[in-house]
């Protein structure tokens, strides 16, 4: 009588074996299903489905299935060392480094200053990519906004986050964006990205991870004739942001230089009642009256 280890063994030794025969059907479907970027758990549900119909052994495991898949297939494998954990990715064949930074979180898009590069918005190619991934609804209760908070809160550097992985020449940021619905996010390219009005507005928001406050006016500038401020400023009203950003965003429009005085006066629809700030912790000061705005001094 065999012991089980010896068939385990022997189950080890068939199952290359089954697996190569059952090899062009397996390339058949991932190269037909139209998905490109994997999880562990997705390979996983895939070899569940059809292990009958592939005639895979019992004893072929999820860890061998994809083991086989990286060493005889199109199928690579990818790993990203977050602070907090490691993301594994697998991917049929090669896909860019855009699609796989939006295979880490399921419902991501691409924001910031990789949607500004990506809609042709900055001269620059960053590397560093940021990803958006939309925390779920709360009710909260919003709380009245006063001066004082706003100047505390400007005397201070930035929160900046540092979910970061290196992988080849990049980081890849992943951020915990507040929960918009996904609004004024597009395709382009196939890419999952913010929309050129909805870029702007982040832009302005978050300076710190769009390039700095020169890369942001430098991307109003290249987005005139492109970008509609009527859709801009709605989508900025369902933000609805507690800080004053529409004071920010018109500065920038008339600092551009390129926009009409009727578009800039969309912005000045919304309420005035603070001043404000267009980036954190600024050493020299110049205030604008018109938009009520602390910008850096020669700015």
């Amino acid at each position: 009588m065999l012991s089980c280890v010896c068939i385990h063994r022997i189950g080890e030794m068939m199952s290359p074996s089954r697996f190569q025969i059952a090899r062009k059907d397996i390339i058949s479907l991932f190269e037909n299903n139209g998905t490109r970027a994997y999880t562990y758990n997705e390979i996983s549900k895939i070899l569940a489905q059809n292990r009958g119909y592939w005639r895979l052994p019992a004893d072929m495991y999820n860890e061998d299935f994809i083991e086989l898949l990286v060493k005889t297939t199109r199928m690579k494998r990818y790993s990203f060392d977050f602070p907090a954990r490691r993301i594994n990715r697998f991917t049929w064949g090669d896909v860019s480094i855009y699609q796989l930074a939006l295979s880490l979180e399921k419902d991501s898009y691409l924001s910031h200053y990789t949607a500004l590069y990506l809609h042709d918005l900055t001269d620059q190619i960053p590397k560093k990519i940021y990803v958006t991934d939309e925390q779920p609804w709360k009710n909260f209760r919003r709380t009245q906004l006063m001066q004082k908070d706003i100047d505390n809160a400007f005397l201070k550097p930035p929160r900046v986050s540092n979910n970061i992985a290196r992988f080849e020449d990049y980081n890849i940021c992943l951020l915990n964006g507040q929960f918009t619905n996904r609004l004024g996010v597009v395709s382009v390219d196939k890419l999952i990205v913010t929309s050129v009005e909805r870029t702007l507005i982040d832009a302005a928001v978050r300076p710190i991870y769009s390039g700095g406050i020169y890369e942001v006016l430098n991307a109003y500038r290249k987005a005139v004739g492109r970008v509609s401020i009527n859709r801009l400023c709605a989508i900025l009203r369902k933000l609805n942001y507690i800080y004053p950003y529409h004071q920010a965003i018109g500065f920038y429009l008339q600092r551009a230089g390129v926009y009409r005085e009727s578009q800039m006066r969309l912005l000045k629809n919304f309420d005035f009642e603070y001043d404000f700030y267009i980036t954190y912790q600024m050493k020299g000061t110049e205030y604008s009256k018109e938009w009520r705005l602390y910008y850096p001094k020669g700015f």
